[in-house]
């Protein structure tokens, strides 16, 4: 008897991942990616022999499985690089992860003692609950520092107050930073074995899409894997709490497949709106209510062959819209093919409904160019070219919303029997691409081996992201 296959929503991270576990395990897979190619938000992108990622991706986790299926996919084209970065802010630069006595230099002697008294202030009286992301920082960091390193970021990122961002964003990126763990890192740094997790991180050679078309291939050879590309689903008809037929939208007409399972990394709003039978309206209507940044890079090439040792500058400036630069080369050297020029990724962040969204792609390079050269970190005679990578729903928004309406989503899925939301918009959780890994291999072991994971509790302990002493 044919082995029906499972469908997979996605080629990102979690799309493949979920792939790889299948076809170690005989199950025969179709994969519905909506894009020219894999890697999701984690793909590479070329333009004239330069290659870029969007946003940036470290390979570095502290699940010794995911390192290991890295290693072994990768080999000797996985480089282990410095990392390197700083804060901009009101014309200075600042280490990140912040050292806390070379900012307190850098503001003065009376700023200094601001911040400090503030520092205590919030220790002494903390506000009462920490529902937002405002409240969870200064309870964290008191008022000031919130003020100098987190608001304005912050909000340029995610394009709403930080008094409606939700705490469990902050939880999320940030859980367990302390002034005290700074010092601590800062005073003691061999004393904490996980320094190397903000020194180093690893990085395919070519890229972050390097990883996941070499995966990609091994797939395909294993016979069992099909990837049909510009591909979506349009219907998952269900029938006593099993999908059992997915209808998709490809390039040779609408398709149908039977299916043993669905995996899905689609973005959660859409994937509600699918079902037939519909979904009750309280289902759709909650799916509606979640949000989503969306994220444009402009990759700019320089005719200089060194810039600045930073893998990536974050840009706290609220006179420029560029949120984050990213300095390929120091990624990885053979990301840009002529040694004598550099390429710079300046990163923004947006709505699909903002005007910079449909501008066209000169005026976006040569505002881009005007704002690197008002920072200081270029001349405009020295940009030679550029072009625009669009990713949309690259971040799923944590607000007041995003509260109503996940009880209500979670509630419905868990009532389909072969139904798994995987990944970071699978499961509208600001995941990296390691626990978007981890939410796939524990749903294959759910669906194939009788497991009963809670894929909801990956990265809710488990924060790891920007400090070495958690």
């Amino acid at each position: 008897m044919v082995q029906k296959p499972v469908v997979i929503i996605g080629a990102g991270p979690a799309g493949m991942t979920a792939a790889s576990e299948l076809v170690d395990r005989g199950v025969p897979v179709i994969i519905l990616e909506k894009t020219d190619r894999v890697g999701g938000i984690a793909r590479t992108d070329e333009y004239k022999g330069y290659r870029f990622d969007i946003g940036g991706h470290r390979f570095f986790t502290r699940v010794p499985w995911v390192m290991e299926f890295w290693k072994k996919i990768m080999g000797d084209e996985f480089l282990r690089r410095p990392r390197m970065s700083h804060i901009y802010y009101r014309k200075e630069f600042y280490s990140y992860p912040i050292k806390p006595f070379e900012a307190l230099m850098k503001f003065g002697f009376k700023e200094s003692s601001i911040v400090i008294a503030s520092y205590l202030k919030a220790q002494i009286s903390k506000r009462p609950s920490e529902e937002t992301f405002e409240d969870y920082i200064i309870n964290h960091f008191g008022e000031r520092l919130f003020h100098h390193f987190f608001k304005s970021y912050t909000e340029k990122v995610w394009g709403i107050p930080t008094s409606e961002i939700r705490a469990e964003w902050a939880a999320q990126r940030i859980k367990g930073m302390t002034i005290f763990g700074m010092l601590k890192t800062a005073l003691l740094p061999s004393s904490n074995k996980f320094t190397s997790l903000i020194e180093q991180f690893y990085y395919p050679r070519l890229g972050p899409g390097q990883m996941w078309e070499r995966l990609r291939e091994k797939l395909l050879a294993s016979g069992l894997v099909t990837i049909l590309y510009n591909s979506e689903p349009l219907i998952l008809q269900h029938e006593s709490g099993e999908v059992n037929r997915v209808f998709a939208k490809t390039p040779t007409g609408v398709q149908q497949f039977e299916c043993r399972a669905l995996v899905s990394s689609m973005p959660l709003r859409e994937l509600m709106q699918i079902f037939s039978p519909a979904l009750s309206d309280e289902a759709r209507s909650a799916g509606n209510l979640l949000h989503y940044r969306d994220f444009l890079t402009v990759a700019l090439i320089i005719n200089k062959s060194d810039m600045f040792l930073d893998n990536w500058i974050y840009v706290h400036d609220p006179a420029v819209r560029v949120g984050r630069i990213q300095n390929f080369k120091n990624w990885s050297p053979d990301l840009v093919p002529d040694a004598n020029t550099t390429c710079l990724g300046l990163e923004y962040f947006l709505f699909d409904t903002d005007r910079m969204w449909t501008m066209p792609d000169h005026e976006l390079v040569n505002m881009a160019a005007q704002e690197l050269v008002r920072i200081g970190l270029a001349k405009r005679k020295d940009i030679v070219d550029g072009c625009i990578v669009r990713m949309p729903k690259a971040y799923p928004t944590y607000d007041p919303d995003y509260e109503r309406a996940m009880p209500v989503i979670r509630e419905v899925l868990a009532q389909f029997k072969n139904v798994y939301p995987v990944g970071r918009n699978g499961m509208h959780k600001y995941n990296n691409q390691d626990h978007a890994m981890v939410t796939a291999k524990l749903s294959v072991e759910n669906m194939c081996d009788g497991t009963a994971h809670d894929i909801w509790e990956v990265n809710v302990e488990r924060v790891y992201h920007e400090q070495s002493d958690k």
